[in-house]
């Protein structure tokens, strides 16, 4: 018998950009949204301090809403200046030069040209293949 339990019951993780300057704004608009009563660990008036990378992956693991390392591995060997494929996405069949490694959360920049000009474009490590 599976027994499914709520992992931290009422709390949701938001990823999100807060500027120094005009925080006071996103946050404003998230405290509105019906039964949002706040952000752990802050005042009123305070900035929402982010939890680190790696709490934010262990929860999401106990929850099942990503996969264990162990499975990502094999795909994290990407290196700047290398050349890939975009295989999956609205950018689908686009090549392009990985620009950023961002091991924690496995996504990659990737400039490729889009009208003549190199565009960012953020893809997962499993969107892209090698060229």
């Amino acid at each position: 018998r599976t027994v499914n339990k709520k992992f931290l019951p009422g709390y949701i993780l938001i990823e999100m950009d807060l500027p120094d300057r005009g925080w006071k704004i996103p946050c404003t608009a998230i405290r509105k949204i019906q039964s949002v009563t706040g952000f752990v660990g802050t005042g009123l008036n305070s900035k929402p301090q982010p939890i680190s990378a790696d709490e934010a992956k262990t929860i999401l693991q106990k929850t099942g809403a990503i996969k264990t390392e162990r499975r990502l591995q094999a795909k994290q060997d990407f290196q700047v200046g290398e050349e890939v494929m975009v295989i999956e996405g609205p950018f689908e069949s686009f090549k392009g030069t990985i620009e950023v490694v961002n091991q924690e959360k496995g996504k990659l920049r990737v400039m490729v040209g889009i009208f003549g000009r190199a565009t960012p474009v953020e893809v997962t490590f499993s969107q892209v293949d090698r060229d």
